[in-house]
């Protein structure tokens, strides 16, 4: 090798005699996209900060509550309309004192009583049609605790002293009907009917019937039968007419009377017989043929 070379050689070589520094570090584009991704960090940071704010202050975020619903030591307390998407489960569910409670549904409102099982026990259902309760027993009694109303499978109890029927064509019982009284409003009229099939009052010491300022008619098609077993039928009246009785046909001679006699068949048939010196029911026997 010649000698300027050489010299060249070893002026061009690092000197191994001092420390050697080394540059460490982001330069260039590299930095300036860091720092651009720490700025949009920041912004982010802050659009999120201000959006929490925001909805804090529109739902009224508090260390009581949320909005119209707060936390107390006995529960939530809700105030204002509310709306549930799902079943509401809850103990006990009441308005604020002097304030009524609205239940409001698009379609029905179901309360639902379960067992342990989750089975319903009783179902109270309120739909645009009807009313609709299930259960063993429905009863409706008094602030006192005294039964108004009670109904189950085998019978339905009335407890109140008096039971109004408003209809105007009254009411229809299907089956026989247990009550001490039956008694019409004061001035209207009392009708107990039945149009294609019996109507039988049965009493074990005594039906009464009593007009106490109209008068009392019962009219039927076929028959009508008072029937007293062991006792006997009273008519006590000032006047009794029986106008529709048949009439016998024996004229006594001379002067024709207006008076007549009143005759038993021994089937129980009664007609009337125009009187004489003596009886002439037994002369006019053809009618109880």
């Amino acid at each position: 090798m010649p000698q300027e070379q050489y010299t060249h050689h070893r002026s061009t070589m690092p000197s191994s005699g001092g420390p050697q520094v080394y540059k460490v570090g982001i330069y260039g584009w590299r930095k300036r996209c860091l720092y651009f991704f720490v700025l949009l960090l920041m912004i982010l940071i802050l659009v999120n900060l201000a959006m929490t704010i925001w909805i804090l202050k529109v739902m009224n975020f508090t260390i009581d509550g949320m909005g119209n619903l707060r936390i107390t030591e006995k529960g939530l307390k809700l105030e204002g309309d509310s709306e549930f998407l799902q079943p509401l489960y809850a103990k006990e569910i009441q308005s604020r004192p002097g304030n009524a409670l609205y239940f409001k549904s698009a379609r029905n409102v179901t309360v639902n009583i379960l067992n342990d099982q989750t089975k319903v026990l009783t179902q109270l259902i309120t739909g645009p049609k009807a009313v609709e309760a299930y259960g063993q027993k429905f009863e409706v009694k008094t602030v006192s605790g005294k039964l108004l109303f009670s109904a189950d499978n085998n019978e339905v109890v009335v407890g109140a002293e008096r039971l109004r029927v408003l209809g105007a064509e009254g009411t229809v019982f299907p089956k026989s009907i247990e009550t001490p009284n039956v008694r019409a409003d004061p001035f209207k009229e009392l009708r107990l009917e039945s149009p294609t099939r019996s109507l039988v009052m049965e009493a074990p010491k005594g039906v009464e019937i009593n007009a106490e300022a109209g008068n009392m008619e019962a009219t039927c098609r076929t028959e009508l039968r008072l029937e007293s077993k062991d006792g006997e039928i009273k008519l006590d009246a000032a006047k009794i007419k029986l106008p529709r009785l048949p009439h016998g046909s024996y004229t006594p001679t001379g002067t024709r009377q207006k008076v007549f006699e009143l005759c038993v068949c021994a089937n129980g048939r009664l007609f009337l017989s125009q009187a004489g010196t003596g009886s002439t029911c037994q002369i006019n026997t053809s009618v109880c043929l």
